[in-house]
């Protein structure tokens, strides 16, 4: 204890700087004292793999299966009328059905903060597997019911669990990681989603979950990931910042974080949490309409919000939804496309492993950027490559080795780092509600994806990216701009920088 009472004094800026106090010894070895521990990652493998997985698997699941279960939908359509589908209504209800899942996460995404607010980030999570079980059970009797509906039913209904999860994940993450290791554990959210995205590819192919028996056993896997959450969520502690800053329940936050660190010595987190607190004291108490009237909350939610538009609008949810049908568009058969599909997510979960290592070392702005200008490089060779295959052959293979590095360079940087600068760009009392905003959007934007990109390529055919390029290139110039560098900062120190860029 002798180091604490030779500890410098605090440190006060004047009243322009909102009045902000720090301890810079306290910061300096609140940033450092701590590193990874199995306490820490059973809480991260627990929340990802339980939640995040979930999402990546619903999102993938119906890629590989996606003509046998047009087909079922065109012979449910003729066992109620005797007569087929026409094509455009078949090409409608795929469309619905895979937007319908998005319109699910909108629905769960602006309620997350909500729920995070009222049971506690794992309290939340773990009442939020009751609708990955519904879901599952529509999904899983759709077939047997003959019923279309049970499935685009059970679709909304899987849409609004990952919404609730997407929201509440990376919450709960930053909060519970040290600050040297937030990125880290930040970006294990998008490694959980793309394992689950692999995952569901997988199990769709027809040699093993995909074929027309037993493709609805392949969707109703998503319940799953619950019982993997129940046994491993359950014995891990709530957030420490809600414990500390929501309820003010100083002691379980020191129980919390002394089980995360493995550790009794976490009084420097402790009294850093306490400068937010007292920070926020000072303030009224916050409403949702302050993320748009105060500029020190406007800018972090324009940012954050447009980072989310840069995920969706980059199109690789296009490519996650559609790419069997792109691979077969660029001469692939049936089977290989699946293949294909199938390595290009291996390649998405191998760059996110990547990124996840780097992203504390390298930082988020410089991976984000990267990725961006990546992305808009072979978009353009995607759209080249598809148009002019026909006149040679190899450019098949290129708009194929193209869709590799387009998903590389997303999970480089586009994939992890928007969801991880959501949830540090704010203090605890606005988080909860600009994370839901800020999901609410992303969801948005996926679900226009998902509705208008199938309408999109049969309109404009291989152009059909153009768009996504032009997108790219904007929200690339946006965050070079715009987006400030978080590494290694506590929230604190980041929510103060918006202050002083405003005043």
């Amino acid at each position: 204890m002798a180091d604490r009472q030779e500890r410098k004094p605090l440190l006060s800026s004047s009243d322009d700087d909102g009045g902000k106090e720090y301890d810079e010894y306290s910061v300096g070895k609140a940033k450092t004292k701590h590193g990874f521990n199995s306490h820490l990652a059973l809480a991260i493998a627990a929340i990802t793999l339980g939640s995040s997985f979930q999402f990546g698997y619903n999102t993938g699941v119906v890629n590989s299966p996606e003509q046998i279960i047009q087909d079922f939908y065109n012979e449910t359509y003729f066992d109620r009328n005797g007569e087929y589908m026409q094509p455009s209504l078949k090409t409608l209800l795929w469309s619905i059905t895979v937007a319908m899942y998005a319109v699910g996460g909108m629905i769960g995404g602006v309620s997350a903060g909500y729920w995070a607010n009222r049971y506690g980030r794992k309290g939340a999570l773990l009442r939020n597997n009751v609708t990955a079980v519904i879901a599952g059970g529509l999904l899983g009797f759709s077939k047997m019911a003959k019923s279309y509906e049970m499935l685009i039913v059970g679709r909304v209904i899987s849409g609004i669990n990952s919404g609730i999860n997407t929201g509440i994940v990376p919450m709960y993450l930053s909060e519970i990681a040290p600050i040297s290791q937030r990125g880290l554990a930040g970006t294990f959210n998008q490694l959980a989603l793309t394992i689950g995205v692999f995952v569901s590819q997988l199990l769709g192919m027809e040699f093993i979950l995909g074929s027309r028996s037993l493709w609805p056993i392949c969707l109703a896997l998503t319940c799953g990931p619950v019982v993997f959450q129940l046994l491993t969520l359950t014995f891990c502690p709530e957030s420490p910042r809600f414990l500390m800053l929501a309820r003010e329940d100083t002691e379980g936050a020191k129980k919390a974080l002394m089980w995360l660190r493995k550790s009794y010595d976490v009084e420097d987190e402790i009294e850093e949490m306490n400068f937010e607190k007292a920070a926020e004291e000072k303030h009224s108490d916050f409403k949702i309409s302050h993320l748009f009237l105060h500029n020190e909350l406007r800018i972090p939610l324009i940012i954050s919000v447009v980072l989310q538009l840069s995920q969706q609008f980059s199109g690789i949810n296009a490519v996650i939804y559609y790419s069997t049908s792109i691979y077969r568009s660029a001469g692939l058969s049936a089977q290989n496309s699946q293949f294909a599909t199938l390595g290009s997510s291996m390649v998405n979960v191998l760059m996110t492993l990547v990124s996840a290592l780097l992203i504390d070392r390298a930082g988020r702005r410089i991976l984000l950027l990267l990725g961006l200008g990546g992305m808009f490089i072979f978009t353009v060779v995607i759209t080249v490559a598809l148009e002019f295959k026909d006149q040679a052959s190899w450019l098949s293979y290129l708009s194929i080795v193209a869709i590799i590095c387009y998903i590389t360079f997303f999970a480089i940087g586009p994939g992890p780092v928007p969801w991880l600068i959501v949830a540090e760009l704010f203090a605890q009392g606005p988080r909860s509600a600009a994370v839901s905003t800020a999901t609410l959007v992303n969801w948005s934007a996926n679900c226009v994806v998902g509705l208008v990109f199938p309408t999109l390529q049969k309109s404009i055919g291989m152009y059909s990216f153009v768009p996504f390029a032009i997108m790219l290139l904007l929200f690339f110039l946006f965050a070079m701009f715009k987006l400030p560098e978080t590494k290694g900062k506590t929230i604190d120190e980041i929510t103060h920088l918006f202050k002083a860029n405003t005043e």
